[in-house]
């Protein structure tokens, strides 16, 4: 119970250190932001945890083909925000990125990978 107590801290920190520096610098917490931290988190949860290399290879492999589709997002977010607001913009960006993803892992599969 501790150690998911530990997880929890530790990785909601980790949101509320990038959520406070982006007060104070877009460029850097928006770095911050892009890094791959809670990726990071997540193979170190896991490689503590006991889960074997294969497993921990596979969410790392699965990982980077799920990042793909989520980058127009980060493009079209602040055209809209400036033209919707805030909300319209949050929610067609979410909207936006389910349908990018499902189109994306349809044509991924015809290659073989499967997402879904």
């Amino acid at each position: 119970m501790i150690w998911l107590i530990v997880k929890y801290a530790v990785t909601a920190g980790m949101v509320v250190l990038i959520s406070e520096v982006a007060k104070r610098s877009d460029r850097l917490g928006g770095l911050l932001a892009a890094l791959p931290l809670m990726t990071f988190l997540v193979l170190i949860w896991m490689k503590l945890e006991g889960q074997t290399q294969e497993k921990i290879a596979s969410h790392a492999w699965y990982t980077f083909w799920y990042v793909l589709p989520t980058l127009p997002m980060f493009l079209c977010f602040p055209l809209i925000f400036q033209r919707g607001g805030f909300w319209v913009a949050l929610l067609v960006s979410c909207i936006m990125t389910v349908v990018i993803f499902w189109g994306y892992a349809l044509v991924l599969r015809r290659f073989g990978l499967e997402l879904m």
